[in-house]
């Protein structure tokens, strides 16, 4: 398969060359102090979310023009308010809390959201499985939407629920979206504690699976997180190819096993390319 967008390359692979826009210039090519100071802090988000990859103000303000301490000083703001946060390294920033969970609203919006659940409610009773969307937040995957199985005996994962990156389907597959150094960086900080006796708890043995994640473009929780729970995920993508949120679906080992869970890939593949055209539909309905 062509693992583009989410095999070799991880999805987060932009760097600060990739931040261009004509925002900040005027008609007379006049940059930054033309901007009105309502439009500063949104134009920063703006170039953040656009670069892929944790930025510095400095990178930013290539594209804006501020002064010095104006752009700072909007960083500093946006760093306060959980707009941005700032990366292991000090100096570059990334999305913080409250800007992923405005990312997130994109398919929480009320005019998608009969579409959106009924997507989910698809895919659910093809595979007979509780279906989830997730989004990573800064330590851990949070769920966004889901559709519960109609099986008396389910796993209770409700809606806002936080579950860690290394040991869950989700959470490895938005891993497997992240730049080397970023990857390294999380890996570095992040204790690996067992869950159940089949969590990965050795950084290299992690990082094989994450390779092979980027590789397959799927991931699989094989009873990491929770004993007798396996699940799979695939990504959802913008469009630059960069890894939104995941879907997935989990299940008892009572009723699936890995091969089990595999034979059906495909529809939840389909469905995450319906998810990721909704949100490009919307996005396109907003433009003038």
């Amino acid at each position: 398969m062509d693992c583009r967008g989410y095999g070799s390359q991880p999805f987060h692979d932009a760097s600060s060359a990739a931040i261009e826009t004509t925002a900040g210039m005027d008609e007379e090519g006049r940059s930054g102090g033309s901007i009105p100071t309502n439009l500063r802090l949104l134009l920063a988000i703006e170039l953040v979310a656009k670069a892929g990859a944790p930025v510095t103000p400095t990178e930013v303000n290539d594209s804006i023009g501020l002064p010095k301490a104006t752009i700072h000083r909007l960083f500093n703001t946006l760093e306060e308010e959980g707009f941005l946060q700032r990366d292991l390294d000090g100096r570059s920033f990334s999305p913080g809390t409250r800007l992923r969970k405005l990312a997130g609203g994109i398919l929480s919006s009320l005019r998608i959201r009969t579409a959106r659940q009924a997507i989910l409610t698809r895919l659910s009773q093809e595979i007979g499985e509780t279906c989830n969307i997730s989004l990573a937040d800064r330590h851990a995957m949070v769920y966004l939407e889901r559709v519960e199985t109609e099986w008396p005996l389910r796993i209770q994962l409700p809606i806002g629920t936080r579950v860690p990156f290394y040991c869950t389907a989700s959470g490895k597959m938005y891993l497997s979206s992240l730049a080397a150094n970023h990857l390294r960086k999380y890996l570095g900080a992040t204790e690996l504690a067992p869950r159940t006796a089949n969590t990965i708890t050795d950084i290299d043995a992690l990082k094989a699976e994450i390779r092979q994640i980027r590789k397959n473009g799927y991931a699989l929780d094989r009873e990491e997180f929770m004993a007798n729970m396996i699940a799979l995920a695939v990504p959802v993508l913008d469009d630059n190819g960069r890894l939104m949120v995941t879907l997935s679906f989990h299940a008892p080992t009572q009723r699936f096993d890995v091969e089990r869970a595999l034979n059906y890939l495909e529809p939840l593949r389909s469905a995450a390319k319906d998810l990721s055209e909704l949100v490009a539909d919307e996005r396109a309905l907003d433009r003038p």
